[in-house]
């Protein structure tokens, strides 16, 4: 057995969580129930923004400007993952939850006030955004994790991830819904982030109501912070976790802009068929994580985002994006759970804060070099082939399969040197 298999070194004495303390660990009561409404919300307002490459070109931008624009952004995120795990761990994670709830709201809002591509107020808004948005992410899966034992970790944080399958699933629709009425880009952009902006108070308001009955977190001496990540800190996991990050972000981020080029009608069918599959698939291996292991799941999930950047590839029609929209949506299902539940595994219980942002932010890393990667990448193909999407799918499916191989290979060396001990 390994790590990447072992929810904790001793799964049959879980540990309380030191923000709530729930009388028995079912999981499943209504904390859950708000929780997974809070977080759906906000995963609806931010899929709405898969018209981002909208607003970015409205307002006078390009796909290298969009890509960098969105690799800045992440910055936030991945400051912010550094600082939250010690802020979860020290003052709760839902302080942390609420604040960022709040701050994401402020952030969406902001973006109305924006009138250029190029100027500093929409990179400090992306990276304000981005920010609260990690700390959003950690801070509600620690808190959820935090009321079970150890060996359903991977379980609750996969239940709490269909709520934004739903919210990916609808958030396109509403942009192509507004979209469909007529009116200008311009108009368009402007209703979807009053609509975000709403969804995210709404999911602030849900997140107050959750987080207003837990207990303070229980002040400890710690160590140093660098001490415990070069400790436990899983690297093959963390490669894994930053291609996952740049694979899961290309639609969001550059699919729309495809879209356009192909002459397609909308990117909506594409995240329909992507969240009832995942979701689908969720629920169908969510009891499966601790029995059969993190580690097939993780390989099975990078061969079929492989597999989905292919897919994309022969898409000349909209309903040719069912496809990778099928696969890239199981291949989510499987991923992020079996990367969140092996990363953490690592970690000493007390540091589950540190664990779950230190994974977060080498998800982020990857979003963070991959988004200007592949928009620089974009424009340059153009100057040379009028086939500069379809050869970076293919790029992109190299990358991620060489990142399969070598994790493979790892799980494969540690669980022969387990057997030779």
């Amino acid at each position: 057995m390994t790590a990447l298999d072992v929810e904790s070194p001793n799964p049959a004495t879980p540990q309380v969580s030191p923000t709530l303390a729930p009388s028995e660990f079912h999981g499943y009561d209504r904390t859950f129930w708000l929780a997974y409404l809070s977080n759906g919300l906000l995963t609806m307002a931010n899929a709405a923004m898969v018209r981002y490459a909208d607003f970015v070109s409205v307002v006078g931008g390009e796909e290298r400007q969009l890509g960098l624009i969105v690799g800045f952004g992440m910055i936030g995120s991945i400051i912010i993952r550094l600082a939250q795990g010690e802020a979860i761990d020290r003052y709760g994670a839902a302080r942390v939850w609420l604040w960022s709830s709040l701050l994401y709201s402020i952030a969406m809002m902001l973006h109305l006030t924006v009138t250029t591509a190029y100027g500093v107020e929409i990179f400090v808004i992306r990276l304000m955004l981005q920010a609260s948005l990690a700390g959003f992410s950690g801070s509600s899966i620690t808190f959820v994790a935090l009321r079970v034992p150890p060996m359903r970790m991977a379980e609750m944080v996969g239940a709490l991830g269909t709520s934004g399958f739903v919210g990916i699933m609808l958030g396109p629709l509403l942009g192509d819904w507004l979209a469909s009425g007529g009116a200008s880009r311009e108009t368009v952009v402007d209703q979807l982030f009053l609509i975000a902006s709403t969804l995210a108070i709404l999911s602030t308001a849900v997140t107050w109501f959750v987080t207003s009955d837990a207990q303070p977190a229980v002040h400890r001496r710690r160590p140093n912070l660098w001490h415990v990540v070069t400790r436990y800190h899983p690297l093959v996991i963390s490669i894994t976790a930053a291609a996952m990050g740049a694979g899961l972000s290309i639609p969001m981020t550059f699919l729309r802009p495809f879209a356009v080029e192909a002459h397609l009608n909308n990117v909506g069918l594409f995240f329909v068929v992507y969240s009832c599959v995942a979701f689908v698939a969720r629920v169908a291996t969510a009891s499966h994580f601790s029995r059969l292991g993190n580690r097939l799941w993780i390989i099975v999930g990078l061969s079929l985002m492989t597999l989905s950047f292919l897919c994309y590839i022969p898409v000349t029609r909209t309903w040719h994006l069912i496809f990778p929209g099928a696969i890239a949506g199981v291949a989510h299902a499987l991923l992020f759970p079996a990367v969140m539940a092996a990363g953490t595994a690592a970690f000493p219980r007390r540091y589950l804060g540190v664990a779950t942002s230190l994974i977060l932010a080498t998800f982020d890393i990857g979003v963070f070099l991959g988004a200007p990667i592949i928009g620089a990448f974009i424009r340059e193909a153009k100057h040379h082939t009028d086939a500069a999407y379809p050869i970076t799918f293919a790029a992109t499916a190299a990358a991620i399969g060489c990142v399969t191989v070598i994790f493979w290979c790892s799980s494969v060396g540690k669980v022969k040197s387990a057997a030779g001990r």
